[in-house]
């Protein structure tokens, strides 16, 4: 029997559950913006030095080079990390998604079950015979489908013979 409290207790903990990776969600969001601040010192250091090799030197190519190839490992770390992030995301939600639904038909399935208990015999006796009529409801559709498939392929039988009996005909009408 699952109690009123049974239920709360499991719906706080998937709660409890969600709000965690909410958390960690916000976390990862602040690291990204983190990085993104890192890309705009690196952008800035990155045009001091263009500026400076405009100037005319010609020493510090080397490092100019290395800085813009740091941005661009930054930016496509960054775009790496947010695409895994997002799919994380959406891979928590489905998966939450997913749990609370076959927790909530598992306790529609036990509050079934409890309340059927607590029927009286007659009320008890009309849900049995209503389980046993909707399978004797399929068992009917079943037949009723094989049937009609059965009529269609002598219809079709029907056809090609009454064809062939046309076909027949013709030919001694004609010869």
């Amino acid at each position: 029997v699952v109690t009123r409290e049974d239920v709360e207790e499991s719906l706080k903990a998937i709660f409890q559950y969600v709000k965690d990776k909410e958390q960690l969600f916000e976390d990862l969001r602040s690291q990204i913006e983190e990085t993104q601040q890192r890309i705009s010192v690196k952008k800035r250091e990155r045009d001091y030095w263009l500026e400076y090799k405009n100037v005319g030197s010609k020493i510090h190519n080397e490092k100019i080079s290395s800085l813009e190839k740091d941005i661009k490992e930054v930016k496509d770390k960054l775009q790496r990390t947010t695409e895994y992030y997002r799919d994380a995301l959406n891979a928590v939600k489905e998966e939450n998604q997913s749990m609370f639904e076959r927790h909530m038909n598992v306790l529609s399935e036990q509050a079934l079950k409890s309340a059927v208990r607590y029927l009286d015999k007659n009320c008890r006796r009309e849900v049995q015979e209503n389980e046993w009529l909707k399978e004797e409801v399929k068992i009917y559709r079943k037949e009723v489908r094989d049937l009609k498939a059965s009529v269609q392929l002598l219809e079709e039988e029907n056809t090609s013979l009454v064809a062939k009996l046309i076909d027949t005909k013709l030919q001694h009408l004609i010869g």
